[in-house]
């Protein structure tokens, strides 16, 4: 039987081989981890550890959320402010308006919203 000695490179390239399987392993420390099953994830509350109450992470995105420092996507709908929105019109006054428009305002008003 020949023996062969392990050469360098090959030794790096074992070391390099451990640690590239096993950073998932070390990444899957988490709260949730894959799962074979409907969800595709399994959570383990004990996993997660919070220093703050459910009331202070409430109170800081309500306020990240008026102080507009939220990408979207993060929040729901931006909150409006009364001034923003301005007088509305009643139901009447819209249907008043479409009914006087000229001709020139309905073509326009119809090539604004065709999706031809």
């Amino acid at each position: 039987m020949i023996q062969k000695r392990l050469s360098l490179s090959s030794m790096i390239a074992a070391a390099a081989a451990v640690v590239t399987l096993g950073l998932p392993g070390i990444a899957s420390a988490a709260y949730e981890h894959p799962a074979n099953n409907e969800k595709g994830v399994i959570v383990h509350p004990e996993h997660f550890k919070s220093e703050k109450t459910r009331e202070q992470v409430i109170a800081e995105t309500k306020a990240a959320m008026q102080q507009g420092r939220l990408s979207y996507g993060q929040s729901n709908f931006p909150i409006r402010t009364p001034d923003a929105a301005g007088p509305g019109k009643t139901r009447e006054q819209v249907i008043n308006e479409l009914r006087s428009e000229s001709p020139e305002e309905r073509d326009a008003r119809l090539r604004l919203y065709y999706r031809g």
